[in-house]
């Protein structure tokens, strides 16, 4: 196997990060969050969000993320909306309905909602006999590698503003769709009550940042953490890495790199007449080929297979933090080699 592009996650650590970890190796820090290093990245983050009054919450992993924030915010008799190829939908294993929380989907447009498929969904959930919606939950850049424009957040969050809704961004990719959207990072905290920002699949060992805007969501949010088992005693393993992260804009140097990859990747396959899944600016791309040729590049490469396109294949290349302009190249060599 020459190279992985199976997903953002399959490298331990950006070696900055690493060499901060190691640095603190020899330290001795309180837990749970309550360390130097957190309260540092936590300083840091506030300052590139230049908002002085959100709450920040580090925990191990995004679904654990997802069901934390979801869980905390919802009553018991409430639905979270999202997009049928959200995260939450697709790939957590009912980690949302198992606590108590029903997702309700609607097919949206290139994985993203619309104010349309929120409004159809509160005129069917009418009365009592029906959950009802109480959040709108998206992911930036979304599952299948679009992103958000700012406007389009705004539309969506000032609808849910108008309807009682609250609304969620999950930040598993942020850094790749901060790096390919309009979005600046500083104006998250006007277009969402809360979100996370995802380290997980941008370099870190693991561990996610929840960040909470709307005050009404703030008290207590740590003993909800701990009931669903997404807090880190050694949490200043993920305070470091984020400190680290924040000090220099590695954090959104690295979300640059890999859509700049991608970026090359798909422009090559467009000039092999490769047909794409869609127009994925971010670090996912999704080329189409046949059953033949995906075997074949099976014996080189590590790719997600995505969906049957009639009688084809589209398959994921997801670049990373890590990955080589010299691996991209061969990739698309060996591309030219199979198709002819």
């Amino acid at each position: 196997m020459k190279h992985s592009f199976k997903n953002d996650y399959s490298e331990l650590c950006h070696p900055q990060l690493l060499a901060a970890l190691q640095k603190a190796s020899n330290e001795q820090n309180a837990g749970y969050g309550l360390d130097k290093h957190s309260d540092s990245a936590k300083k840091l983050i506030k300052e590139k969000l230049e908002s002085g009054d959100c709450d920040i919450h580090f925990v191990t992993g995004g679904t654990q993320a997802n069901a934390s924030v979801i869980s905390h915010i919802l009553r018991p008799y409430e639905a979270v909306l999202s997009c049928s190829t959200g995260h939450i939908n697709v790939h957590e294993t009912g980690a949302i309905e198992a606590t108590g929380h029903k997702v309700y989907t609607v097919p949206g447009v290139d994985g993203k909602l619309t104010p349309k498929d929120i409004e159809s969904a509160l005129k069917y959930h009418q009365d009592e006999h029906m959950v009802k919606i109480g959040m709108v939950y998206i992911s930036q850049s979304t599952e299948i590698g679009t992103v958000y424009s700012e406007a389009e957040l705004k539309t969506l969050y000032d609808f849910c503003k108008e309807n009682d809704l609250y609304f969620y961004i999950d930040g598993a990719r942020l850094s790749s769709g901060l790096a390919a959207s309009d979005v600046e990072f500083n104006r998250l905290k006007d277009l969402c009550d809360v979100m996370y920002i995802g380290g997980t699949k941008i370099g870190m060992l693991s561990g996610e940042a929840i960040v909470i805007f709307h005050n009404q969501l703030k008290p207590f949010f740590r003993y909800h953490i701990k009931n669903k088992g997404a807090m880190l005693a050694k949490g200043y393993v993920v305070g470091i890495q984020f400190e680290a992260a924040f000090e220099n804009d590695l954090y959104f140097k690295m979300g640059q790199h890999e859509n700049e990859l991608a970026r090359y990747l798909s422009d090559e396959l467009k000039k092999l007449s490769i047909p794409l899944l869609s127009e994925s600016p971010t670090n996912q791309i999704f080329p189409i080929f046949s059953k033949e040729q995906v075997e074949k590049l099976q014996q080189l490469y590590a790719f997600e297979i995505w969906e049957l396109v009639e009688d084809k294949i589209a398959i994921r290349f997801v670049t990373s933090w890590s990955t080589t302009k010299e691996v991209c190249v061969e990739l698309i060599e060996d591309i030219k080699a199979l198709i002819q």
